[in-house]
């Protein structure tokens, strides 16, 4: 048994539930045979990646999706053994070379070469190339892009690159350059709406419409958040019903209790509490950025407007630093104490009023 996000997953351009204009202008692009590098960006749960499928469907056929996991290992300069997961067919393969850290120069540089010079596919056809797909490309150090932006030039004829990232910002412009952009809108909350009740009309639980819109508003615009919430309100209570409770996802709820605990109670002690907590959120795979986000979202919720614009900046200062850094753990647990300390402050300066 597979999850609604799967099984229901459209496999052709054609069978997208939204921004199907989109999917057009992709299909033609095909068709013209000059397929260029690219560049595939839109917020999370957008749909990025069911295009990139869909799309790689168009190129070669069904054959696509017959994945297959794979286990590589690359050596650096030094010689140290660098493993990681891949996911292939026999005409494409997916990897997310941020997975290795400050070795993903190597990943990039290995990996599109070994795929470049293996036969390629029909040779003299417009689709004699194979495709790499590099997953969260925002992630990648400045060597990795820089190195990625040489081996798309030298390996063009035989090699194409799809790039796919929740923004630009980080990607550096020789890299945007070279490739074609496309952004993947999030979709509307009607067109979640509309979506998750197909999708469950398709499983035989009928939604009623007021509960979808509640999911969709829920879901923050994301459609795969919306549909694993869907999923589960049919686990939690076979007949839905419009007024019934949305769960939040456990680590959200987890993140919501931390702030109301640096809330109650600014100091060593807490901090020490809430450094734990940032451990196991970081232990079970919640992403330092998401949980820098929501802690912030929770935290700035009863602060005036002075304390919250200066609770904005620290954050984006302690996120920035992180992001230079390799720690995670330090920089949130410091942004942690910085908002004690202003919080403190700001409490002895009401009481000081009075």
């Amino acid at each position: 048994m597979s999850l609604w996000i799967d099984k229901h997953r459209p496999v052709e351009l054609k069978g997208l539930d939204y921004h199907q204009e989109q999917a057009g202008q992709l299909a033609k692009l095909v068709e013209g045979g000059d397929f260029p590098h690219l560049l595939v960006y839109g917020p999370p749960g957008a749909g990025k990646k069911t295009r990139v499928m869909c799309l790689l469907r168009e190129l070669y056929g069904p054959g696509v999706e017959r994945l297959r996991l794979e286990h590589q290992s690359f050596y650096t300069p030094s010689k140290k053994k660098i493993d990681i997961n891949t996911i292939a067919s026999n005409y494409h393969i997916e990897v997310n070379p941020s997975d290795v850290g400050i070795y993903d120069r190597v990943v990039i540089q290995e990996l599109i070469k070994t795929v470049a010079s293996t036969d390629q596919l029909d040779h003299g056809s417009q689709r004699d190339f194979k495709v790499v797909v590099l997953t969260e490309v925002d992630k990648l150090t400045k060597d990795a892009q820089h190195a990625l932006r040489r081996t798309m030039e030298k390996y063009m004829a035989t090699c194409r690159i799809i790039l796919i990232t929740n923004s630009t910002s980080k990607v550096i412009p020789a890299i945007q350059s070279r490739c074609l952009a496309v952004r993947i809108p999030a979709p509307t909350h009607q067109q979640i709406t509309d979506i998750v009740m197909n999708i469950t009309k398709q499983e035989e639980c009928a939604m009623p419409q007021k509960l979808a819109q509640r999911i969709a508003e829920k879901s923050g615009r994301n459609l795969r958040r919306a549909i694993l919430m869907a999923e589960a309100c049919r686990v939690q209570q076979p007949h839905l019903t419009a007024n019934q409770e949305i769960q939040d996802l456990d680590w959200q709820t987890y993140i919501k209790e931390t702030a109301d605990l640096i809330l109650k109670e600014q100091s060593p002690r807490r901090l020490l509490e809430v450094r734990g907590r940032l451990y196991e959120l970081l232990a079970h795979t919640i992403p330092a950025e998401l949980i820098f986000v929501e802690l912030l979202k929770e935290l700035t919720r009863n602060c005036d407007g002075v304390m919250k614009n200066e609770v904005v900046h620290w954050a984006s200062v302690y996120e920035h630093r992180m992001n230079k850094g390799s720690k995670q753990i330090f920089h949130l647990e410091a942004f942690v104490a910085k908002f004690m300390s202003l919080h403190m402050k700001m409490m002895d300066d009401v009481m000081g009023a009075f």
